[in-house]
């Protein structure tokens, strides 16, 4: 495994998911075949809304593959597609999936169905012949044996002996008199999005009432028929029991702004409920449908693999890269499986091992951002739409909508160089996804600094930043060699990466760094996510996305290495060095020259053996009454999941090795003396069970013999020192040992060798940077890789540099007597430099500042080099403001780059008619400017996307008409300067975006062209004279970013194909134009998918001359920017002042601040009576 050794405390399992579903095709188009990786994938609600998400004239394929490393979630998801499949009533089927107690019909109907699945699941061979296995499929025999036991668990339970049963009942009943009442619960809330306050306190009855009954029923009767256990809750990782998590609540996979925002009375538990079923019996009919298609070709296929994500995604690459099945690693920790692929599904079959989508859930929570990038991004196709999903629920710093920008332990911009792939709104400075009510929530929760308030729902999306530039994209332009980076600079760039993710090891820098957060950063001390380990693998990745030659990277190395060994900041280092060496050389990483030389020495446990690697694997087998000792030790001391880790020590000597593996069983030596093998069998019962642990970790050789003789060295399983720790020390010593033996017990402690993973060379390549199917311009030459400049202190870049040898012998001889080059910026990753009259397109790896570019003229050597600084983040000049919302694809398949896509069809409507619609909507529409954009309207300062924000929000507002006055649908952007309009927009609906929890203007653009006037003159000017149209003032340069946006907001809502005669393809440029009363649309869409517009009499004539669109608020992007109001500018209500030493909430009804006591004393008489106690 690739992330630390947790030692389980009390495992809780999640049998429903702990977010609202989205769609895991929002950013792939429409034509295109998609192939999803769900990592940590839970229940399936992302599956069945994707799914249902689908325009039901789409009929591409979709292939899900969904990795959990616990086998009752996938048991159970497969149980509930069958159950759908074979048209079970779905009220049955949600009693089966949601409740925890089930009536006799529901307990009959499970029964029967996993009976079923029992019969066809005897092995993968059987369940391919099953009529599930045309759209359900298993990854590996492993996942399909564990399903098949627990689908036999679930059938047989309520067979079980009395005193099985009876324990199995106590089990739910502690399981339930642990969920505190008195706390209030906000996960079915966050559902609600920007209704999430508004939910609060419904959602919180609505889970007491579960957690009560154990059911979504509000009628005695229905609850009084719920008394069999569900045995689908009753099995889990842990065995026998019931630990489901105490937040666990049916209400959270489903969306809630719709039924909270166009309620006409008070929304109740019940109405929650009602809402969900809804909704699920639609997931429930699509999938259905798409799985009754007679086009088998096109049958969605959902493969379920049972393993830990990281260890997937390894042996995903290891069969990628090397067609090998089986890479030898286990499917996670505590088990001893190998991860096997089934070689039907993977060798003879079409079972992808690269993604067009990758959807981490809130594994960053778990295992940290570094890790899922590691193992994901490998996975990612090379499609210019591939995207990674990640998201975190949890908090751990100062200030939860910042801590996103440190989880890389290096600079954004910088990351995103090495690995290819980077944040779409740390380009973009926007997104049309709202966390805008996890802002409100968290402000308000922080305001009381009693409250442990730990949850902050952070979402990102992370697609290759050359895959941003349009023209690019369209002209076949990504370059094909990845940039080049100093050696030196790189190294020490690596090396402060590497300090910045363990120096907290040392207890001084803890202190230190944490000195204003230290309460919550000592509650989360445990939760570290990195090892040695880990960080090879980072550097392993950075090598391959780099592509670096083998010469060029032991020069990287060797820098990384000299600043590592000269390095007094971190003191544990020292005795974590060899830990990293080790795997080092194990990943082909590097090996340190120590590890090259021929033969160890043959002593020890070594003195039989024929060769003596480099490496060795400690295997050291831990007595089962430890184990029950350390556990009775943290139950007194209420340290819940420390991090364990082996090492060796001496009579003066300590190393520690991080990268543990554990497992209930027994070793059995085999092999030879010279070459020592072992088999492992495993309890079968495992924790639950009477077997030993067995501990393995990987060690240098010359650590067992050069430092100190062998009988002196000991090998022990211990627990790490941190601060979360400190209790454990009374009870277990300095050393917090959890168990020892000494290296040469033969009995304990077994010694294996251990080989290299296998190497991947890289050479450089002299090619063009450039695809011979470019479109582009190359008259001049040949262009270089791009070389990155880091800055003084190796963490910025500063700048991008290429050359372009000129091999033309025309351009050779004008160049060589003096013509003087010139260079523009075409695009955000493009320069188009022109030589006497020829023409270079001069690619980027990222967006850059064209504006400040330099020329270095070699006319000797015939060559340019072209030297920009890199554009990013969004506020620096130039790059994405070229084209802040670029439209790609490759060939008919268009879709836009950092605007999610939309089936308009699936989005309830937003009732204008409802009560206060302006309390939730005005707040909503009014959060897209963060505190930045709000100082510079105050100034009166141009800037585009401030202006776009404002004229959106205008058009909202004034559709709702929630600002004064009635509706309006029409609205006419009316250029400020000229007074011309060429651009008029019809808004035939407000819908609700669910799962992206923000609103959406269903509507219909017509260009007032030259061209076009003419055709609607004769009805054009009742429209204009009817006063049902709205004028919206638009601003310097803010026309010709409509005319950027226009594109992509039709783009993500069309249900149409580009055609053969598409402008944006004949032309590869999108948009076709930024010039006033030009059309920057193709034609393609015109007069399509208008049943919204013939709904109004006086719109029905605009048919044939207008297209579909879907706008939506462009919100700030809350790590990057403050979002709101910025808390230090709060002010006293009484004297205005900035407090003492800050303002605080009134403590009851927290909406008036005061900067003392004395100004709280003294508004108490007026504020008494608003008071919202």
């Amino acid at each position: 495994m690739s992330h630390t050794f947790f030692w389980p405390g009390k495992y809780y399992f999640y049998p429903i998911g702990n977010t609202s579903a989205v769609c895991l095709t929002r950013d792939i188009p429409p034509e295109e075949r998609a192939s999803i990786l769900l990592l940590g994938c839970g229940d399936p609600r992302h599956v069945l809304y994707t799914i249902f998400s689908e325009s039901e004239l789409s009929i591409r394929k979709l292939d899900f593959t969904c990795v959990d490393s616990e086998p009752a979630v996938l048991a159970r998801n497969i149980l509930l597609l069958t159950l759908i499949t074979d048209k079970v009533p779905t009220p049955t089927i949600w009693n089966i999936f949601y409740h925890m107690f089930l009536d006799a019909q529901s307990h009959s109907v499970l029964v029967a169905q996993c009976k079923k699945l029992v019969e066809f699941s005897p092995s993968s061979a059987a369940w391919r012949a099953s009529p599930y296995s045309a759209y359900l499929r298993t990854s590996t025999e492993y996942t399909l044996t564990e399903l098949r036991r627990h689908w036999s668990l679930y059938a047989s339970m309520a067979e079980l002996s009395p005193r099985r049963l009876e324990s199995i009942r106590r089990a739910y009943g502690q399981a339930f008199s642990e969920r505190n009442s008195k706390t209030r619960p906000m996960t079915s809330a966050r559902s609600a999005g920007p209704l999430t306050i508004h939910a609060v306190p419904v959602g919180a009855d609505q889970v007491l009432n579960y957690w009560k009954t154990g059911t979504t029923f509000s009628q005695p009767k229905d609850v009084s028929s719920a008394k069999l256990m569900n045995p689908t809750f009753a099995y889990s990782l842990t065995g026998e029991g019931c630990t489901v998590h105490y937040g666990t609540d049916p209400m959270t996979p489903f969306h809630f702004a719709a039924l909270f925002g166009t309620s006409k009375g008070t929304v109740s538990p019940k109405d929650m409920v009602r809402s969900a079923k809804a909704e699920f019996s639609d997931w429930c009919s699509a999938f259905q449908r798409v799985v009754s298609m007679s086009d088998a070709a096109n049958l969605p296929c959902i493969r379920f693999f049972l393993a830990d994500a990281t260890a997937a995604c390894h042996a995903l690459n290891s069969f990628r890269t090397t067609g090998s099945l089986a890479m030898g690693a286990p499917v996670a920790q505590f088990r001893t499986d190998l991860i096997r692929l089934d070689s039907e599904e993977y060798a003879a079959g079409c079972a992808p091992s690269s993604f067009h989508v990758i959807e981490t859930s809130n594994l960053i929570d778990h295992i940290g951002l570094l890790n899922i990038l590691v193992a994901a991004v490998p996975l990612l196709s090379p499609s210019l739409s591939s995207v990674l999903y990640t998201e975190s629920l949890l908090f751990n710093g100062e200030d939860a909508t910042k801590e996103f920008a440190e989880l890389l332990y290096a600079d954004i911009g910088t990351m995103a160089l090495l690995l290819n792939l980077c944040p779409v709104d740390y380009l973009s400075g926007f997104t049309t996804r709202s966390n805008t009510h996890e802002i409100m929530v968290h402000k308000f929760l922080s305001k009381d600094d009693d409250k442990a308030h730990t949850q902050f729902h952070q979402v990102t999306t992370w697609k290759s930043p050359i895959s941003c530039d349009s023209v690019l994209a369209l002209h076949e332009g990504r370059p094909l060699s990845p940039p080049v980076f100093d050696a030196g600079q790189l190294g020490t760039l690596l090396f402060d990466v590497y300090h910045a993710v363990f120096e907290q090891e040392d207890a001084m820098t803890f202190w230190r760094q944490n000195q204003h957060n230290l309460l919550r950063a000592m509650r989360s001390s445990n939760m570290i996510h990195y090892m040695r380990e880990s960080f090879a693998l980072f550097l392993k990745l950075v090598r391959e996305r780099l592509r670096v030659a083998s010469d060029q990277w032991c020069r990287v190395m060797e820098r990384f290495i000299d600043l590592e060994g000269a390095d007094e900041t971190m003191p544990m280092n020292t005795v974590n060095r060899n830990d990293l060496y080790a795997h080092l050389h194990r990943q082909n990483v590097y090996t340190v020259d120590y590890y090259k030389k021929a033969d160890g020495q043959k002593i020890g446990r070594f003195n039989s053996w024929d060769i003596i690697p480099p490496l060795a694997r400690i295997i050291l087998t831990v007595p089962r009454e430890k184990i029950r000792s350390f556990e009775a030790t943290l139950e007194q001391t209420g340290v819940g999941t420390p991090l364990l880790h082996g090492d060796i020590r001496g009579s003066w000597s300590l190393n520690n090795f991080s990268a543990v593996h554990a497992a209930y069983g027994r070793v059995i030596p085999i092999g030879a003396k010279g070459d020592p093998r072992v088999r492992f069998e495993g309890d079968p019962d495992g924790r639950n069970g009477s077997h030993d642990l067995v501990v393995s970790f990987v060690v240098p050789s010359m650590l067992l013999t050069d430092i100190e003789p062998p009988h002196l060295l000991k090998v022990r399983l211990s627990v790490r020192s941190t601060t979360g720790t400190t209790p454990l020390h009374a009870k277990m010593g300095m050393d917090l040992e959890i168990y020892s033996a000494n290296l040469m017990d033969e009995r304990q402690v077994q010694v294996l060798p251990e080989r290299q993973v296998p190497r991947t060379d890289f050479e450089a390549t002299a090619e063009s940077i450039l695809s011979p199917n470019t479109t582009l311009s190359t008259q001049i030459g040949k262009q270089d890789a791009v070389s990155i400049e880091l800055d003084e202190q190796c963490e910025l870049v500063s700048s991008l540099m290429t050359r372009v040898d000129i091999e033309d012998a025309d351009i050779v001889r004008e160049f060589g007597a003096g013509a003087v080059p010139q260079i523009t910026q075409a695009s955000p990753c493009m320069m188009r430099l022109t030589v006497a009259g020829h023409v270079q397109d001069v690619v980027f790896s990222f967006p850059v500042i064209g504006s400040q570019n330099k020329l270095r003229l070699a006319r000797k050597s015939r060559y340019i080099e072209v030297i920009v600084p890199m554009a990013g983040p969004f506020l620096k000049p130039d790059g994405m403001k070229l084209n802040p919302f670029p439209v790609i694809g490759e060939g008919k398949a268009l879709l836009p780059w950092n605007v999610h896509r939309l089936s308009l069809a699936r989005l309830p409507l937003l009732d204008l008619k409802v009560r206060k619609l302006d309390v939730w909507l005005n707040p909503h529409v009014g959060s897209m400017l963060s505190s930045r954009e709000r100082k510079l309207r105050k100034k009166h300062k141009a800037d585009a996307l401030l202006f776009v924000k404002d004229t959106l929000h205008a058009i909202f507002v004034r559709a709702c008409g929630t600002q004064g006055g009635s509706s309006m649908r029409v609205f006419a952007l009316r250029d400020e300067t000229t007074n011309n309009c060429d651009t008029v927009f019809f808004i035939s609906d407000l819908r609700f975006d669910l799962h992206s929890h923000t609103i959406v203007g269903d509507g219909y653009v017509l260009p007032l062209t030259h061209a076009m006037l003419p055709k609607i003159s004769s009805f054009f000017g009742q429209l204009v004279h009817s006063g049902t149209m709205e004028n919206v003032r638009v601003f310097d340069g803010e026309m010709e970013a409509w005319k950027q946006l226009i594109p992509a907001f039709v783009e993500r809502c069309r249900t149409w194909e580009h055609t053969d005669n598409c402008e944006y393809l004949a032309r590869q440029e999108v948009p076709l134009t930024q010039e006033m009363e030009s059309d920057p649309l193709c034609s393609c869409g015109r007069g399509k998918d208008v049943d919204g517009l013939l709904k109004v009499p006086e719109w029905r004539r605009y048919a044939p001359f207008v297209t579909r669109i879907a706008l939506s608020p462009l919100f700030a992007v809350s790590y990057l920017e403050t979002v709101g109001r910025d808390p230090s500018a709060h002010k006293c209500s009484v004297c205005r002042g900035k407090g003492k030493p800050k303002v605080m909430a009134c403590s009851k009804c927290h909406k008036v601040r005061y900067c003392s006591v004395a100004c709280q004393k003294k508004d108490w008489p007026r504020h008494k009576p608003k008071c919202k106690a």
